[in-house]
Order: C-alpha cells, then sequence, then structure tokens
C-alpha cells in the first residue's frame, strides 16, 4: 500500500466554516443517544407504551445506528459523501417529525429507528468529509480533535437538554429542535462542502449488507442486556450468533472481488491498532457511565434533572484536551507517547473512582473528569492516526469502521464492567434481604421503606460494586498504555523512516 497521507494545501477560512455546519449534525446524533432520559415518564403518560415497547424506543436508535455504520460509510465512498450527509439529514429532520407528533408507541418506535438509519449516514460522512477538506496533517489533526470533543460533548447534553425542554413544553419538542439545524445544514452543506467520492469503488457488495447487521446486532444487543439482566443463556446464544456472523463477514470481505470493507485498510500503518484502541477507550468511557450515573441519582438522591446538570462539570475540561495533545504531537512529541500518557490519565481516573465513598460527589466528579479527558486524547490521535493511514477514498469505509468499533466497545464496556459491579453488589447486600433488593439497587430502594437499613446497605454495596469495576478499569487502561506504547511507537518508527528515506532521495 502507498504512502496515502500527502500534505496537501492548507484550509481556508471556507474549510473551518465547513467544519462548523459539520459539527451541528454530529451534536444531534450523539444527542439523540441521551435525549430520551427524562422524556420516558411523559411519553409513557401520553403513549401508555407496554414494557417491551418502551425498551425498544430507547434501544432501537442505537441498535440501527450501529448495524449499518458500516454499510452507510461504504455506501457514502461510493455514491459521494457530501450527497449521503444530505440524504442523511433530510431524513433525519424527516423522522425527527414524526417522532415529535407520534400517536402511538409503535409510530414512535418506527420513528426513532429511521432517525437511527439517518444518524448512520451522518456520523461517518463528517469524518470522512474532514479527511477531505482538510489535507494538511497539522490542520487535519485539530479538526479532528473537535470532532472528538463535539461528540463526547453531546452525549451529556443531549440528557440535560431532554431535561429542560420537557420541563417546560411537551416530550415532542425533543425531536423538534433537530429540524432548524437540519434546515441549516441543508441550506449550507451544497455550498460549503465538496463533493468526494472513491473515483474507482467497483459494484457494491449487496450480500455483506446483512452479513454486517447480523454481525453488530447481536452482539450489541446481548451486551447491552447483560449489565441489567445478567449472564443469561438467551444473551449469551445472541452474542454467539453475531460472532458467527462476524466470522462469515470477514470472510466475504476476504474473497469477494469488490468488498464493502477493504481488507487493505487493515495493511495501512497504524490503522488496525487505532481500531483496537478506539474499542479499548469506548469501553472506558461507557464503562464508567453505566456507574457514575446511578451513582448521582440512587447513592446520593439527586432527582435525574440535578444529576444530568451535575455530571456536566466533568465535560467542561474535556474541550481543552483533544486541543492540547494536537499541541503536544505537533511540537514533536511522538503520538504513541500522548496516547499512552492518555490511557495513564485514564486509569488515574479510574484509581480516583476507586476510593469514591457513599458521599463522595466531588470525588466522582473529579474522577469522571480525568477519566473523560484521557479518554478524549486517546480517541482524538487514533482517529487521526486512523483518517491519516487510511487512503481518501476509503475515507468513508475507514470512519465506519472506527464508529463501530466504538459501539463494540461501549457495549463491551458497560456488559463487563457492569457485570463486575454487579456480583459485588449481591455478595455485599446481606443475605437477608429480599429478592428484589439482591438484585438490582433500584430494587432495593424500592422496597426500602418496609425493611429498616436497607437502603443504607443497598448504597454501599452499590458503592462496593463500583470501586471494584473501577480497580478493573484502571487494570485494563494500564495495559491498554502499554499496547499503545509498543504498537504505535513501531507505526512512528516506520513512518520517520520513510521520511527520512524521502529526504535522501
Amino acid at each position: 500500500m502507498t504512502n496515502p497521507t500527502p500534505t496537501g494545501p492548507r484550509a481556508g477560512r471556507r474549510e473551518w466554516t465547513a467544519l462548523a455546519v459539520l459539527m451541528l449534525p454530529l451534536l444531534l446524533v450523539s444527542m439523540d443517544v441521551s435525549v430520551l432520559y427524562f422524556a420516558v415518564p411523559a411519553i409513557s403518560a401520553d403513549l401508555e407504551p407496554s414494557g417491551t415497547q418502551q425498551l425498544w424506543i430507547f434501544d432501537i436508535y442505537a441498535f440501527v445506528l450501529a448495524g449499518l455504520l458500516m454499510t452507510m460509510g461504504s455506501l457514502g465512498d461510493r455514491i459521494g459523501r457530501r450527497k449521503l450527509l444530505l440524504v442523511g439529514a433530510f431524513a433525519f429532520s424527516a423522522a425527527s417529525l414524526a417522532a415529535a407528533y407520534a400517536n402511538s408507541a409503535e409510530m414512535l418506535i418506527a420513528a426513532r429507528a429511521v432517525l437511527g438509519i439517518g444518524g448512520a449516514t451522518l456520523m461517518p460522512s463528517t469524518m470522512a468529509l474532514i479527511r477531505t477538506m482538510f489535507t494538511d496533517p497539522g490542520q487535519r489533526a485539530k479538526a479532528i480533535g473537535l470532532w472528538s470533543g463535539v461528540m463526547t460533548a453531546g452525549i451529556a447534553l443531549g440528557s440535560v437538554m431532554s431535561g429542560l425542554l420537557v420541563q417546560y413544553f411537551w416530550w415532542g419538542s425533543i425531536f423538534l429542535v433537530n429540524l432548524p439545524v437540519m434546515a441549516l445544514l441543508l441550506v449550507l452543506g451544497p455550498l460549503l462542502l465538496p463533493e468526494s467520492k472513491d473515483p474507482a469503488p467497483g459494484r457494491f457488495d449487496w450480500w455483506s449488507v446483512p452479513l454486517s447487521m447480523a454481525a453488530v446486532l447481536p452482539v450489541v444487543y446481548g451486551l447491552k442486556e447483560i449489565p441489567s439482566e445478567g449472564w443469561h443463556v438467551g444473551y449469551v446464544v445472541s452474542i454467539t450468533v453475531g460472532l458467527l456472523f462476524a466470522a462469515l463477514f470477514v470472510h466475504r470481505q476476504r474473497t469477494t472481488a469488490s468488498p464493502m470493507i477493504d481488507p487493505a485498510l487493515f495493511r495501512g500503518h497504524g490503522f488496525a491498532p487505532s481500531v483496537v484502541l478506539n474499542l479499548i477507550g469506548s469501553f472506558a468511557m461507557m464503562g464508567s457511565a453505566y456507574f457514575t450515573t446511578q451513582y448521582l441519582q440512587s447513592v446520593l438522591g439527586k432527582s435525574a434533572l440535578e444529576a444530568a446538570l451535575w455530571a456536566l462539570l466533568p465535560s467542561v475540561p474535556i474541550g481543552a484536551a483533544a486541543p492540547t495533545a494536537t499541541a503536544l504531537v505537533q511540537k514533536g512529541v511522538n503520538r504513541a507517547y500522548v496516547v499512552t500518557a492518555g490511557f495513564l490519565t485514564g486509569a488515574v481516573g479510574y484509581a480516583l473512582l476507586a476510593f469514591a465513598g457513599t458521599d463522595s460527589l466531588w470525588l466522582v466528579l473529579v474522577a469522571c473528569g480525568v477519566l473523560a479527558c484521557g479518554i478524549v486524547v486517546v480517541i482524538s490521535q487514533i482517529t487521526d492516526l486512523a483518517l491519516s493511514s487510511a487512503p481518501v477514498e476509503r475515507a468513508g469505509s475507514a470512519s465506519s469502521l472506527m464508529e463501530t468499533a466504538g459501539e463494540f466497545g461501549g457495549a463491551l464496556g458497560m456488559a463487563v464492567l457492569g457485570s463486575i459491579g454487579t456480583a459485588i453488589y449481591r455478595h455485599e447486600i446481606p443475605s437477608s434481604a429480599p429478592d428484589a433488593a439482591r438484585e438490582t439497587l433500584g430494587g432495593a430502594l424500592s422496597v426500602a421503606d418496609r425493611f429498616p437499613g436497607l437502603a443504607t446497605a443497598a448504597r454501599e454495596a452499590f458503592t462496593s460494586g463500583m470501586q471494584g469495576a473501577a480497580i478493573a478499569g484502571a487494570v485494563l487502561l494500564v495495559g491498554a498504555a502499554g499496547l499503545a506504547a509498543m504498537t504505535l511507537r513501531r507505526v512512528t518508527v516506520r513512518e520517520e523512516t520513510k521520511e527520512s528515506e524521502k529526504a535522501a532521495v
């Protein structure tokens, strides 16, 4: 594979303005992951969904998004990333309007599914367009740092925005806010965003579409259910089935003449390590969120809106983390060292979380802030490395693979660390507690008024579980730091050797 990252002309005001436009759909897509948190009571009262329907209202967006990322990334490479972005923006707008005025649970589920389809077109398209607009490596690194910060902040902002809107308006308003933003994208996108696509993409491999979805959806479903329901046989079977389809998907990509995901991507220096490290970073980020959101509400007794507002504080330093890391790399600090430091910083965040008690609000917030800064440094740097190592004509596919790895990592983090915390909780809760209390902290608090001392014991048990999961997370990130130092240093040495050879010639 030839070197795919030549230094190109520097971007001007037009490209940076276009980047600001691209941040709008990215913010909305990330916010939609958490936007339903405070709207569920109002939706339940209005639409009266069953328990199963309520779960699908929550989960269908993330499932469809994860299942279609690879398909949409490959499709954007073929038909044009700007075209796909604008089509996705229109679909996202129409689905938002339908969701806002849904008159049944079934209609809302269908609208959320279409929102997931739109989100799957928007996410890889935004990253791929950054790859094509910013050909100067330094400017591209800054742009990707902004992309990473907006993505992380959007998830935190979504829950707060939904709480405020539901408090002053009706629940459909959480979807209507998407419309003016997408309208702005549809107007400015054709004017500011360049079109780019693979000039020789080959035939689109339609058989890979169901294979990729059959690989992703069962695994993500099983991993998302395990933290709350445990390692039931059905979820283990779901994950196993997904992994079998993943093997078939990989086999087809390696043998078909025109694959959806070109295996040559993984021969690019730095791409494969970036995918793995991105998965670990997402594992750490989402694994901690599983505990801290419950800690703020169920241990400290904050209301849902209060908890969301407190949870915004750790997001404040995130805005400086990625630009600082980018500046260090541009000043000559080896990227391997910066990523390693990011993982070690995240490990320190988890270590701080391991010292939290049942009344440690500020310690938990500081721990979350340190962890988030470390992981954002990691994700911004390895995303830049992955896109730089991929040919520009494969930018959509490369972006979708990184984002799919992130989805897997987040679900895996919640499953593994959630299972560790749950096991410790069940070990620590008194054996005399009722069955509901032995399952979850929420179950314990629901019956605590009939059992003196149960609430205190359950909160202490949950905190012990969080401490145990934090120790496991810290150990994982220390190991990831070692992996990053070893693999990325090799990549950097190869790049430096190539540059020296070019200079000699």
